[in-house]
C-alpha cells in the first residue's frame, strides 16, 4: 500500500514539476510591445539615429567634394551621373574613386572640376557601371581596370597636346 501510494505521489510531484516548469517558461516570456521597447532601449531613438546618419551623410559629402579637385579625371553621363578618380600608382594599384555623384550633386563635381580644371570626361557606359560597382574611397572594381586606363590615357594624351586641360571631351 505504501509503494502504491508512494508511486501515485512521486507521479503527481512529477506532473506538478512539469505544469510549474511549463507555467514559469510562459510567465518570463516578453510581449510584442516589450520587445518593441526593448529594441528602442537598447538601440536608441530611431528619430536620433536618423539624424546621427544625416549627419553622417553631410560631413562625407563635404569630404567628397572637397576631394574633387583632386582627381585626374570626372567621368559623367551628361545629364545625371559625375565620377571622380584619381590614378596615383604610389597610394594605390589601381584608380581611386574620389567622389560619385548623381542628379545635383553631379552637378556639384562637374561645377568643382571645372573651376579646378579638372577633366571631365563623357562615357555614357562607363560612367553607368562605376555607379552600380564603385563606391567612394575605395579601388574601382576589377572589370572596369580597362575602361577607365583608356579614359586616363586619353586624358593623359589630350593634356599633352594642349598642355592643359580645357572643357570637357568624349572618350
Amino acid at each position: 500500500m505504501f509503494a502504491i501510494a508512494g508511486g501515485a505521489y512521486l507521479a503527481l510531484a512529477l506532473g506538478d514539476y512539469l505544469y510549474q516548469w511549463w507555467q514559469f517558461e510562459k510567465s518570463i516570456r516578453m510581449t510584442k510591445e516589450e520587445v518593441k521597447q526593448e529594441a528602442k532601449q537598447n538601440d536608441g531613438d530611431p528619430h536620433i539615429k536618423q539624424r546621427r546618419r544625416a549627419i553622417a551623410r553631410s560631413y562625407a559629402r563635404r569630404q567628397m567634394m572637397k576631394d574633387v579637385p583632386n582627381a585626374d579625371v570626372i567621368i559623367v553621363n551628361p545629364t545625371h551621373i559625375a565620377i571622380a578618380i584619381k590614378y596615383d600608382p604610389q597610394l594605390a594599384p589601381a584608380p581611386i574613386v574620389l567622389a560619385i555623384g548623381q542628379r545635383k550633386i553631379a552637378e556639384r563635381i562637374k561645377a568643382i572640376a571645372a573651376e579646378s580644371g579638372v577633366p571631365i570626361v563623357r562615357n555614357v557606359p562607363l560612367a553607368r557601371a562605376l555607379l552600380k560597382t564603385a563606391k567612394v574611397g575605395t579601388l574601382i572594381p576589377y572589370e572596369l581596370y580597362m575602361a577607365v586606363a583608356e579614359v586616363l590615357a586619353f586624358v593623359v594624351r589630350t593634356r599633352g597636346t594642349r598642355g592643359s586641360w580645357q572643357g570637357s571631351a568624349t572618350a
